[in-house]
Parts: C-alpha cells; structure tokens; sequence
C-alpha cells in the first residue's frame, strides 16, 4: 500500500507542477495571440468549408509529379500518404495511411470525423 501512496503524492506533486506552468503559460501573451490566431482560422475555415489539408494545400501547393507508371511490385495500386493527426486535448499524434487506424476511429466516434479532420497536421507522400 505504501507504494500506492507514494505514486498518489507524486502524481499530486506533478499535477501542483503542471497547474504552476499552465498558469504562468495563459498569462502569456504569445499564446493568446497563437490561440485568437487559432480560433479565427478555425472559423475561416468552417466558414469556408475547408479542412486543415485545404488550408495545407493552399499556402504549399506541391508540384504535380511527372506521370509515370506505378512499380509493378505495387500490384498497380499506389502508396497511400501518410496522415499525420494531433488531438489537441491530449496531444496524443496519430500517424496513418488508411482510414481505420484504431485510435483514430474511436476520436472520430467521441468528437466527430469534421472535427477530428481539423485536427490533420500534415500529409506526406
């Protein structure tokens, strides 16, 4: 039991640790203006009805690549990209090629799949 107090105290020392740091971080005017930044992207892009790739792609357009036949070794079907996800509220990331990556799946399922695209930070060949 003794083991079980001692990570309850150490738990609650971190979490005195971490209060302290949020504090002194929503006191910082950097990060207000990152956040009003946020929220009005955000809204632009609702209004818009773009997601965070839109966004992405707009500000750095990647060139069309030469036409070229696909490596008989695919079987014919190209490489998915790779999208890359970040869940503010945890900052957990999520690195997937396909669509049914189980954590992604089960933030769609509690936030929503609009809201959980938003989140894309970004896609690589």
């Amino acid at each position: 039991m003794s083991s079980l107090l001692s990570n309850y105290m150490q738990k609650e020392q971190q979490l005195k640790q971490l209060q302290s740091e949020l504090e002194k971080l929503e006191h910082d005017e950097r990060l207000k203006a990152e956040l009003e930044f946020k929220t009005k992207l955000e809204e632009l892009m609702k209004e818009f009805g773009k997601s965070a790739g839109d966004v992405i792609e707009l500000l750095n357009p990647q060139p069309a690549p030469a036409a070229k036949s696909a490596p008989a070794s695919a079987g014919g079907r190209r490489k998915r990209k790779l999208k890359i996800y970040k869940n503010p509220n945890t900052g957990e990331v999520v690195e997937t090629r396909g669509g049914n990556q189980k954590t992604l799946k089960a933030w769609k399922d509690e936030f929503g799949a609009d809201t959980v695209e938003s989140w894309l930070v970004r896609v690589e060949e």
